[in-house]
């Protein structure tokens, strides 16, 4: 019989409510909620049930529970986390990791530690066509990897008309493209062909009504030998994401818009390709059950702490270049997780 957990998830706005959904759409845990806000509190148990709730992270924790969703705006995802740990409870931390890296080593040792499976909520690492991707270019089917494109855009006021008021509207909240939205390309890259170690970037407010953070972002990178290449907006038409791989013998391309991928091996040959069919929830669906499958030893978490920790250097490398107007170096992934130098 399948095991059946406690899942207490941290913040219930949008992101929050839709791991409510997807955790008890798995029939394999039962969920409470940590809410502050009454109003949704109330929101959420008309549309869920009788779940347990809890106004203060103190008294959610004052209860047993076997993992935990941190859902609350980035600067608390790493002391909230830490709370979770000591407490023997899993935590599964909403993207970003962190605005920074304080903490961030401390936290992965503590969950080793105490033996606690710990990941990072990316769910493009869910998504079964960049999967097959990954799978066949790690396979060496392609030969070596050698040039990504990364291209990717939407129309952020019809996906979240309240990004005036929310995070989005400053960086210090985690606020801005390159830490909503770059953040989740950066980091399917990075699982698809490995850490970035050097960046250059340009980025610019040019569109989006009330807010001043930048909503359009260019990118070249290097992820070792890898040359990489990001261009992101929040406010073209149409939602589309596409991640291409150009390696010695193939051509590969993941189009998230589209739930497939593609590739193809003959100059001037035909594209092959293979789809699934997904629905808004799939992935999330899918990242509680692969998180849950970790807990029972069966896979490890979809993206580590480690792995999480390794987009947030990315992202702070970016951030520098905007400053600095120049390439900015990234260390290897290490215990000390150091910071960047230009």
């Amino acid at each position: 019989m399948t095991a059946r957990y406690r899942a207490l998830v941290i913040g219930a706005g949008s992101i929050g409510e839709r791991h409510i959904r997807c955790f008890l759409a798995t029939e394999r845990a039962d969920v409470a909620i940590c809410e502050p806000n009454a109003t949704i509190r109330n929101v959420i148990r008309e549309r869920y049930g009788t779940l347990q709730s809890f106004e203060c992270l103190d008294d959610a924790l004052s209860e047993s529970f076997d993992l935990a969703i941190v859902a609350t705006p980035a600067p608390l995802h790493i002391l909230q986390a830490r709370l979770l740990v000591e407490k023997g409870i899993r935590p599964l931390v909403e993207k970003p990791l962190s605005l920074n890296l304080d903490g961030i080593v401390e936290l992965d040792r503590a969950a080793s530690r105490r033996r606690l499976v710990a990941g990072v909520a990316y769910p493009y690492r869910a998504h079964p066509a960049l999967a097959a991707m990954r799978d066949a270019i790690a396979s060496s089917r392609f030969g070596q990897t050698l040039e990504v494109i990364a291209v990717a855009g939407q129309h952020f006021p019809t996906y979240r008309p309240a990004y005036r008021d929310i995070y989005y509207r400053d960086r210090a909240t985690g606020g801005g493209a390159i830490q909503d939205a770059l953040t989740h390309l950066i980091n399917a890259v990075e699982w698809v062909v490995g850490p970035t170690t050097s960046v250059v970037a340009d980025a610019a407010h040019l569109r989006l009504e009330g807010v001043t953070v930048e909503d359009t972002v260019h990118v070249l990178a290097r992820n070792t030998e890898v040359a990489t290449s990001y261009a992101l907006n929040q406010h073209q038409p149409a939602n589309e994401l596409t991640v291409t791989v150009i390696c010695e013998r193939g051509q590969a391309r993941f189009e998230a818009h589209r739930a497939k991928w593609s590739w193809i091996t003959d100059v001037d040959g035909d594209w092959r390709d293979a789809g699934f069919t997904l629905d808004r929830d799939t992935l999330f669906r899918r990242q509680a059950e692969a998180f849950l499958d970790a807990i029972e030893a069966r896979q490890s978490p979809l993206c580590s702490i480690n792995e999480g920790a390794a987009t947030v250097k990315t992202v702070l490398a970016i951030l520098a270049s905007l400053e600095s107007r120049r390439w900015e170096q990234i260390r290897a992934a290490g215990p000390e997780l150091a910071q960047t130098k230009s």
